[in-house]
């Protein structure tokens, strides 16, 4: 609006007033420049002190592009590019006024105060200065705070604009920054790197560190918002350095960094003098060494910010926009003189400062403290010189323009040699299309280009502040990769504060071992507590652990399953010894009494013990030994369905004949007290009946128990499933159960107890009826063992050693039972007629007193004693 423009055109006077300081060239086409020359001004006043190298040798550097442009016959011929360089001062209020006389021709052309009725007081028209020539494209500024307030308003009149430093990425908005461009890559390519870095590490929990401001706010926000896109890295904590930071405040940062100690990572986007207060503040703290720095372009590769803190910077990675030292620039510098470099104004000021000296100025003489220069003196014999970092930009944004202007020129004005009408004025609109459609070599030999954004492509240097012999001291700066769109680091050559070359860790938790699984900190991605997969779990992935099947156990280290070893009770176990031994001396046993009552069968103690039923008796004693065998055999269907039919049948056929034997007597003398007539079914055939019928019952049982589930040998793996896996065992068993195996007894064990009730009541029979008292006394006996297997046999189930120690019990008791019947019944007898066989002999029976009935046993079997 009208208004607007002479509200801009006053602005404009007042800041061309300000600026009368500008190095000025004469050219057809003017080109603006904005550079730092001096530091920010303390207490109020806009400008401080002389900047060397960021600001004179930027300066120098736009004017050495601009001297060879215009002697390339090549490039833009019969054109030549003029300049109007101004001092920033640092400061973003200050450069804005400066940048205004930039536009004062434009306001100019679209109209002056008086259109728009401007007056100074007392009716007088504002002072008219003499027309500013007309810049159409300008380089700078150097802080992205400056290139922002700047681009602001050159948009509005079109005029094109390159940094050579700015690295915000909030100028890469084509929207509000639409005339803005540069040769530096933005700082979300630096962000990328850094990430790429902290991957590369294997850190995956940082801080960040940043100046309040564009350029370390914009780095650190591109930063966080890559690394939350990327995944794998999380920010413990996120610290501003405030503008003005007051006493203390970079201690305080310090400790805050220090409440997440395990992120030693430190992701710093600050300017020089941030970084240099924070690692002084951090070797206050006694941290040298904890912290490991990732510092932005700003720290780079400069001494400026380590210098007397080298220890505390030691290992600090750094990144630097690729460039070059442009010999040119330093043969053009180092010739400069107060002589033949009269165009630069600050030049004068550059020389007192470069050499410590004082120039007479004005009639007045220097300070007796202060040597008076000669003007003798020369840039790198007489001083140090080494060339600024941002040279080479300064160069090729320059050479961007003149590219530009020189393809604008062949388009515009074909055939002619210096300016045509339709350039005449330059449109900047038009202009801005061919800069952002240029590609050349820069100065360094390296492509300059811009995207559709205006920026340059990332490239970077990475370095690493090293103490090669273990001397802070003695350190410097190493190149160990570089980053062009992927990184590419030598991880080797990097070292760390303890002449280590192995990569310290900045993580929130280290990893877990094998066979541990992440229980992750809800809410922070990077963070978690190690739990074990113990017992039977093993570890699945990182984040699971799962049980492992029931046929197998985990693997030492828990990350996989192994099958579980399978186990019996084999011949060779010493839990087999004992129960064998007792079944091998059994059946010896057993034999010899067989074998002698067969040699022997007519005797008189063979006939006197009931041959029938001591055969049958003996035929369930040599089946109890037997049994042994089966218990101990590998497991098999076959042996499986042996044992059922044999377990009990021993037991049964034992304890059946004894109970017929003391049934048989008990009848016999309760019917003596009440008649003389015998009772029924007491003749052996009348035994052996009973007998059978009883065993049969067992065997019956025990045929349908084997077709309505047939037997098979199964692995158990629950049995031995002890809390440790490493002791946990499958048993190779049959399919019986502990109360199935009880259940094959339990008939037997009846037996055994309906068999002692009746030896109770036949206790009182006369000592000549020598078959009662030993039955007695071998189930009085059985009864004890039996008593005693019960507790032993269920008490140990929940035993590691269950299957040795049941089975080992279980034969056992068989066996002791089995001997005690054949030891009370049967070995006295043998012993008689194998080694007194005068007693073996038929005595005449006593006659028997009147008082005493006796009804004679059956057909000669007889309960008489020999003796």
């Amino acid at each position: 609006s009208p208004l607007l423009l002479a509200l801009l055109a006053w602005l404009a006077q007042a800041g061309l007033a300000r600026a009368a300081g500008s190095v000025r060239l004469a050219g057809g086409l003017t080109l603006g420049g904005l550079f730092p020359v001096h530091a920010r001004g303390a207490a109020g006043r806009a400008c401080g002190p002389l900047k060397k190298e960021q600001g004179v040798h930027r300066l120098e550097a736009m004017l050495y592009a601009l001297d060879r442009v215009n002697a390339d016959p090549a490039l833009l011929p019969g054109v030549r590019l003029g300049a109007r360089l101004l001092d920033t001062c640092s400061r973003d209020t200050y450069a804005l006024e400066q940048a205004l006389s930039f536009v004062q021709a434009l306001i100019r052309g679209r109209g002056d105060g008086d259109e728009v009725g401007l007056r100074c007081p007392g009716g007088v028209p504002p002072l008219r200065a003499a027309p500013p020539e007309r810049v159409v494209a300008v380089v700078g500024a150097s802080a992205s705070s400056v290139s922002i307030m700047v681009a602001n308003v050159l948009r509005l009149f079109a005029i094109p604009q390159i940094s050579y430093a700015s690295t915000a990425p909030e100028l890469s908005d084509s929207t509000r920054y639409d005339f803005f461009s540069r040769v530096v890559p933005p700082d979300s390519y630096q962000a990328q790197a850094m990430v790429d870095i902290v991957r590369a590490l294997g850190w995956n929990y940082v801080s960040t560190l940043a100046s309040e401001g564009n350029y370390g706010e914009s780095g650190v926000e591109a930063f966080v918002q890559i690394s939350r896109e990327a995944g794998g890295v999380c920010i413990a904590q996120s610290i501003k350095i405030p503008r003005e930071p007051k006493p203390g405040e970079f201690n305080k940062v310090i400790r805050r960094l220090m409440e997440t100690p395990n992120a030693r990572g430190i992701i710093i986007f600050a300017n020089e003098d941030d970084i240099r207060r924070v690692l002084e503040a951090a070797r206050q703290a006694n941290l040298t060494g904890h912290f490991l720095w990732v510092g932005s372009d700003s720290w780079g590769a400069k001494t400026s910010p380590i210098l007397s803190l080298e220890d505390v910077a030691v290992g600090a990675i750094t990144i630097l926009p690729k460039r070059a030292s442009i010999d040119g620039f330093d043969q053009y510098f180092m010739t400069r003189s107060l002589e033949n470099n009269r165009r630069n104004i600050w030049f004068a000021e550059f020389w007192e400062e470069n050499f410590n000296c004082k120039l007479t100025s004005s009639g007045t003489q220097s300070d007796d403290s202060t040597r008076k220069c000669t003007g003798e003196e020369r840039i790198g014999r007489d001083s140090t010189y080494e060339q600024e970092g941002k040279v080479q930009f300064v160069i090729d944004a320059v050479y961007a323009i003149a590219h530009a202007l020189h393809s604008m020129h062949q388009a515009l004005c074909p055939g002619h040699t210096g300016l045509c009408p339709a350039m005449e004025p330059t449109d900047g609109r038009t202009l801005l299309q061919y800069i952002r459609a240029v590609r050349f070599n820069g100065s360094a030999g390296t492509p300059v280009m811009f995207n559709e954004n205006g920026d340059a492509p990332g490239r970077y240097d990475i370095f690493q502040y090293q103490a090669p012999n273990g001397s802070a001291s003695s350190g410097g700066y190493q190149a160990v990769g570089q980053w062009a769109e992927a990184l590419r680091l030598d991880v080797e050559a990097l070292q760390w504060s303890s002449d280590s070359r192995e990569v310290p860790s900045s993580q929130c938790s280290l990893p877990c071992g094998p066979g541990e699984r992440k229980k992750m900190v809800k809410g922070v991605p990077c963070c978690w507590h190690c739990e074990a997969c113990d017992g039977y779990r093993f570890q699945v992935d990182e984040f699971t652990c799962e049980a492992c099947p029931g046929d197998m156990r985990p693997t030492p280290n828990h990350t996989g399953c192994r099958p579980t070893p399978v186990v019996r009770l084999t011949w060779s176990s010493p839990w087999a010894a004992p129960p064998l031994l007792l079944a091998v001396l059994g059946i010896m046993a057993t034999t010899t009494v067989v074998a002698t009552f067969v040699r022997h069968n007519n005797t008189p103690i063979v006939r006197a013990s009931g041959r029938e039923l001591s055969y049958v008796l003996l035929t369930g004693i040599f089946l109890i030994y037997a049994i042994t065998f089966l218990m101990v055999a590998e497991p098999g269907d076959a042996v499986c369905a042996a044992r059922r039919l044999f377990l009990g049948l021993g037991t049964t056929l034992s304890y059946s004949a004894l109970l017929t034997k003391t049934n048989r007597i008990y009848r016999i003398f309760e019917q003596g007290k009440r008649s003389v007539t015998p009772p029924p079914f007491i003749s052996p055939t009348s035994q052996l009946v009973i007998t059978f019928s009883l065993t049969s019952l067992q065997v019956v049982g025990v045929i349908a128990w084997l077709g309505a589930k047939p037997p098979h040998s199964v692995i158990d793996y629950e049995e031995q499933r002890t809390v440790d896996p490493e002791q946990a065992r499958g048993v190779l068993k049959c399919d019986m159960s502990d109360l199935s195996l009880i259940g094959c007894l339990g008939y037997s064990l009846l037996l055994m107890v309906t068999c002692t009730v009746y030896a109770i009541k036949a206790r009182g029979v006369p000592e000549t009826f020598n078959e009662a008292k030993p039955i007695g006394f071998t189930m009085y006996t059985t009864c004890i063992i039996w008593l005693a297997f019960v507790p032993i046999f269920f008490g140990t189930a929940q035993s590691a050693e269950k299957i040795y120690i049941q089975t080992t019990t279980l034969t056992v008791s068989l066996s002791l039972s089995a001997s005690v019947s054949l030891g009370m019944l049967y070995v006295p007898k043998t012993y008689v007629i194998l080694f007194h066989p005068e007693q073996n002999v038929q005595k005449r029976k006593r006659s028997l007193k009147t008082t005493s009935t006796v009804v004679a046993p059956a057909k000669g079997e007889g309960t008489e004693n020999p003796k």
